[in-house]
């Protein structure tokens, strides 16, 4: 499903300079930071117009001018929200404000109307009274279905008209356009990323069996996994081509992940973990291209990993660093009803 910022209010909204979600009254320390950024680095006025020539074709070719998205009953804001929302069984209202970079009021009052038409419910953490998540309704989840449905019929009859060499060509320069735009993590200090210690792999099983039942109520199953992963690494392990690493932050451990050997070729990223202390500094990502490059050394041809759609962060880590979503489904584990997802990159000469 296309996702992005709306560039206009929904009918019945307030059309206020202050409140054009595009602008999204902008910080002014970001604004100060963007102005110095264009005064210290030279740009050239054709790349500028170039640039807006694309956003003007690209905004046009996929609809997004249009008042409702794919001729729903939705504008593109609203419509992304509940992207965000079916990604997950629950999402605090703060990282959904966080991750669309809305303004508070204009997501309050969205989310509002989700909750007149019970498209969405809200419930306190179990941790925080003050702290509240948000999870789809049925109706709510049908109502996404459809547009999802809607959004990857229009893009497939935008792809079907180009080769394969083409779709291929398009595919890779969005990702390139990605990835040259996206903001880099911030720079984290004072860690480091080492081989396990004595005492470290015990450390790894009990952290993931707290970490998982604290934040999302796994049952000790999932530690009892985790005691099997870590066991099998133990015992099992070739040392030439597996490897783990501990991340330590002002001298404690706060991260690990390991990279196990699934068969002779396919390598498996496992039990990637960071502290709530620790995050936002780029350890995760660290940890995530540590194995990639490892995995790489060895001459694995591809690096595979699964996961839960609940583990928002993790996946973003594993977005950014190049994997694929190749499967998912429903199951039942650990008490709770989830959906596994298998993702994998491809470490070959080419790909690389």
């Amino acid at each position: 499903m296309m996702g992005g910022t709306a560039s206009r209010m929904p009918p019945g909204e307030s059309r206020s300079y202050r409140e054009v979600p595009v602008l999204r009254r902008q910080k002014l320390d970001e604004v100060v930071s963007l102005t110095k950024a264009m005064n210290s680095l030279p740009v050239d006025s054709d790349r500028v117009e170039a640039l807006r020539a694309f956003n003007r074709f690209w905004t046009a070719t996929i609809g997004v001018l249009d008042e409702r998205l794919h001729a729903s009953t939705y504008s593109l804001t609203e419509a992304r929200i509940l992207f965000e929302l079916a990604q997950s069984d629950a999402v605090a209202t703060g990282d959904l404000k966080a991750t669309l970079g809305l303004d508070a009021g204009y997501l309050s009052r969205i989310l509002a109307r989700f909750k007149r038409d019970k498209l969405v419910t809200a419930s306190a953490t179990a941790t925080d009274k003050r702290r509240h998540t948000l999870s789809l309704t049925a109706k709510g989840r049908a109502a996404f279905r459809e547009l999802d449905t809607s959004a990857n019929a229009d893009v497939t009859a935008l792809l079907a008209g180009l080769s394969s060499d083409a779709q291929r060509e398009v595919t890779t320069a969005m990702a390139k356009i990605r990835h040259v735009l996206a903001k880099p993590a911030p720079a984290a200090r004072g860690y480091v990323l080492r081989a396990p210690r004595p005492g470290d792999l015990g450390w790894v099983v009990e952290r993931n069996g707290a970490l998982y039942a604290a934040e999302y109520g796994w049952d000790d199953s999932y530690e009892a996994l985790v005691a099997r992963i870590v066991s099998d690494y133990i015992a099992k392990r070739d040392p030439a081509r597996e490897a783990a690493w501990i991340a330590e932050l002002d001298g404690q451990r706060v991260g690990c992940v390991f990279c196990v050997a699934k068969s002779a070729r396919v390598a498996q990223l496992r039990l990637l973990l960071v502290e709530p202390s620790a995050r936002g500094l780029g350890i995760g990502g660290a940890l995530v291209a540590e194995c990639i490059a490892h995995a790489r050394r060895c001459g694995f041809s591809k690096l595979v990993l699964w996961t839960n759609d609940v583990l928002r962060s993790a996946r973003k880590i594993y977005e950014a660093a190049g994997f694929q979503l190749v499967s998912h489904g429903k199951h039942h584990s650990f008490g709770h009803d989830l959906v596994e997802q298998t993702w994998e990159l491809d470490l070959s000469a080419r790909a690389a």
